[in-house]
């Protein structure tokens, strides 16, 4: 496990998205050898994807030979809604980059059969070879995706009723008004995402630090679903000063004693501009 601790959220951000860069461009993406990308949605991934585009826009990143795969989607509200994760994946990254519609994959929180359409969902993502690098967030629980508190930590995609704490939290995007919150989602499970050859999971401020503290300073735990990875193989945890409160000052200390080393995973920052045959083949170190 790595935890990288930056400090403000912009910071976090930046770091998050040169390292999807570097990984993308080392990978060498082509037309039958595609990179898949884990996303998320909400407030905490925005910067990330502005930084995103704007390496797209300078030439540095494509997304040409990029399959994605997003955690979730609400249950009947129409694809177009404003506030369905398939407007808000298009409006604030998809329709910025060069990746082809059939490339990105959002569940149908509107299709007539909804477990069918989850159990399809596991089916395209083994189709794709699994998701190579999965990033996601969480919330002030401890949820990755929505897998709620309670979850079982080998669950697949599938139908998901929403905590209250939860529909609390998204009614600041329906007006204030609980009525028009979805109820239930699709979400992807805790166990789809352990499946990922990596995972790095973006937690900024300081409503998300005892979610933090919880994810890597005590055991694993159903009711908080982001400890689950403290199993895999390779996770990342990126994070702000924030974030930190409620974590021990010596686990602080140890992972700052380490930034020197895990920067390494985004310096030099690669890109697609330069010649192939200059870019190294593996990530430059490894835990």
């Amino acid at each position: 496990m790595k935890l990288i601790i930056l400090e403000d959220a912009l910071q976090a951000s930046e770091w998050a998205a040169k390292y999807i860069r570097n990984r993308i461009v080392q990978f060498q993406p082509g037309p039958t050898r595609y990179f898949t990308l884990g996303l998320p949605t909400g407030t905490t991934p925005l910067h990330c994807y502005k930084k995103l585009i704007e390496y797209y826009k300078n030439g540095d990143l494509s997304f040409k030979y990029v399959k994605t795969f997003n955690m979730d989607e609400y249950v009947g509200i129409p694809r177009d809604h404003p506030e369905s994760f398939h407007s808000y994946m298009w409006n604030n990254f998809f329709k910025h980059i060069d990746i082809c519609p059939t490339n990105a994959y959002i569940l149908d929180g509107n299709a007539s059969d909804l477990q069918t359409e989850c159990d399809t969902f596991e089916k395209k993502i083994k189709e794709a070879g699994g998701i190579e690098l999965c990033v996601g967030g969480i919330g002030t629980e401890g949820h990755i995706a929505f897998n709620e508190p309670g979850s079982s930590l080998v669950s697949r995609t599938r139908v998901k009723t929403l905590a209250m704490d939860t529909i609390l939290a998204n009614s600041r995007y329906f007006d204030g008004e609980l009525s028009k919150v979805p109820k239930m989602v699709l979400t992807v499970g805790v166990g789809t995402v352990m499946d990922a050859r990596e995972v790095m999971i973006l937690i900024t401020g300081a409503q998300k630090a005892l979610a933090l503290h919880k994810a890597i300073e005590e055991g694993i735990n159903h009711m908080w679903t982001v400890s689950a990875f403290q199993q895999h193989p390779r996770v990342i945890f990126v994070c702000d000063e924030d974030a930190t409160l409620e974590l021990k000052v010596k686990t602080v200390k140890y992972f700052k004693g380490l930034m020197i080393v895990h920067n390494k995973l985004v310096e030099p920052l690669y890109s697609m501009k330069e010649a192939k045959d200059s870019q190294p083949s593996k990530r430059p170190y490894s835990d």
